[in-house]
């Protein structure tokens, strides 16, 4: 999906104090153009879009706080100082000064400002296939806008303009709602100009757009437009759940008619520990890895995002996607022909001896040096048995309880469990708990868990009226000037 960023995209994302990366501000002289006399040819436009596209690769964040922060996973790792923003996120003591949360702000708004640098010139020139290249482009605006939101609520809104450093330091945060207003109208031109299908492998086409816009919705509690949107992609027909649950998780199985969104991974280039958002591999994988291990099938890696004993004992024990999601490894190596050959390390951030099975390090999928850094599995942002279940809880929110039932029990049938047949407010929760037997590992389950209101019940320390939201990074404030408000509570 994505190449590596070629420089004369570059000058769009010094923005937000984006700082302390080769990638994000070593433009070299001889490569520096005025953005104004750029844009002469449809192959600029298309060099900005590849830019654009190229912040999506820091995604391993959202699938790790997504876990973490909820009852699915520990941080892991090293030590407890090991990536410490993860640990004060698991322990719900995270504040303004907290790595992670700045890497997501800056990330997401440096692929806003790529958009926006493609559209302040979107009418320069006229080419074929523009308009499609154009609804690419607010389709990544719109995502990016959600996850800020999602993280800090009220979050400044910035639309087709680079902004001067004086400029940033006037911004206001917008409301949510504005924001959401603004992801709503980018995800609707996206669907009305992509097509179905892309013939560009990892370009987001009209089924991402409408996914994503029923997710946003939903997210929203507009149920019955979100089951609108979230109908229209079942109902096309070019989406079906893959037969076999465990095929969905390794590399070569990738792109089958599950994948509706998905972020491509190559691990085909290298990466550095020394900038995170260079990196054209999965690092969740590597991170997700066993510590130090030594043995078959599986590669050593850094112990982090390790599930809890809670998440194993909410599957049943007959149902296939508990092994499949979250790897046993003591029930593993005691299951090898020569168990005693096979040895590993727990790491002081935290054991649960549980492994997220879905994103790990496999021997068969190793990518180049660092390993650890260049897994090529890629993210499934939004597959289609999320579009299900999201489309039975909007129906069942809505009364429409035989359509939830049909929606809920096609994504029960793939893994043979028993059909569910309850309503009202138990077939609601019954859509839940589905939610986390078959999306779990995957980054959503805080999420699923705030906007449910079931957080409070679910995650330790959670405090009702401020951990739905993270704290905007302290430093963001300052040099906006120090006129935002911060988040309830922090």
């Amino acid at each position: 999906m994505m190449t590596r960023l070629r420089p004369l995209a570059l000058a769009a994302v010094l923005f937000f104090g984006l700082s302390g990366c080769d990638k994000f501000l070593d433009v070299q002289p001889r490569y520096v153009q005025d953005a104004e006399n750029y844009f002469n040819q449809p192959s600029d436009y298309e060099m900005a879009l590849t830019a654009a596209y190229d912040l999506l690769q820091t995604s391993y964040l959202t699938q790790w706080i997504g876990e973490i922060a909820s009852d699915n996973a520990i941080a892991g790792g090293e030590s407890v100082t090991d990536t410490e923003g993860l640990h004060q996120i698991e322990a719900m003591t995270h504040n303004a000064v907290n790595n992670e949360l700045r890497s997501i702000f800056r990330w997401n708004y440096a692929g806003i400002a790529r958009v926006n640098y493609l559209m302040e010139f979107k009418d320069k020139i006229d080419f074929p296939g523009k308009e499609g290249l154009i609804g690419q482009a607010r389709f990544l605006r719109a995502y990016y806008y959600f996850e800020l939101t999602k993280y800090f609520g009220d979050v400044p809104l910035v639309i087709d303009e680079r902004l001067g450093a004086d400029q940033v330091t006037k911004l206001d945060r917008s409301p949510a709602a504005d924001v959401y207003a603004q992801i709503e109208a980018d995800l609707r031109y996206a669907s009305a100009t992509l097509p179905w299908s892309n013939p560009e492998k990892g370009r987001v086409d009209k089924g991402a757009a409408l996914a994503l816009l029923g997710k946003v919705q939903l997210y929203q509690g507009k149920h019955a437009e979100a089951a609108i949107s979230l109908d229209s992609v079942i109902n096309f027909g070019g989406f079906a759940l893959v037969e076999n649950y465990a095929d969905l998780w390794f590399d070569a199985n990738e792109n089958n008619s599950e994948t509706v969104f998905d972020i491509e991974y190559s691990g085909l280039e290298g990466g550095s520990y020394g900038c995170f958002v260079c990196l054209e591999g999965n690092a969740a994988a590597g991170f997700n890895g066993i510590r130090q291990y030594d043995g078959p099938y599986y590669s050593d890696g850094n112990s982090y995002n390790l599930p809890t004993q809670d998440l194993y004992d909410a599957f049943d024990s007959g149902d296939p996607r508990r092994d499949i999601t979250v790897l046993d490894l003591d029930a593993f190596i005691a299951a090898q022909a020569n168990p005693s050959s096979i040895s590993y390390a727990i790491g002081g951030g935290g054991h649960t001896g549980f492994y997220n099975n879905k994103y790990i390090k496999r021997q068969a999928e190793l990518g180049l040096p660092d390993n650890d850094l260049t897994s090529p599995l890629n993210y499934k942002v939004i597959r289609f048995a999320d579009v299900l279940l999201m489309a039975a809880e909007c129906h069942a929110q809505e009364g429409n309880d035989v359509q939830a039932q049909t929606y809920l029990n096609e994504v029960r049938n793939r893994v043979s469990m028993p059909v569910i047949t309850s309503s009202g407010a138990a077939l609601l929760e019954d859509i839940y708990t589905e939610r986390r037997l078959e999306l779990s590992g995957e980054g959503l389950r805080f999420w699923d868990l705030v906007r449910s209101g079931q957080a409070a019940q679910s995650i330790s320390n959670f405090q009702t009226g401020k951990h739905e939201r993270f704290p905007l990074p302290q430093v963001e404030i300052d040099l906006a000037g120090g006129q935002w408000a911060q988040n309830t509570g922090y």
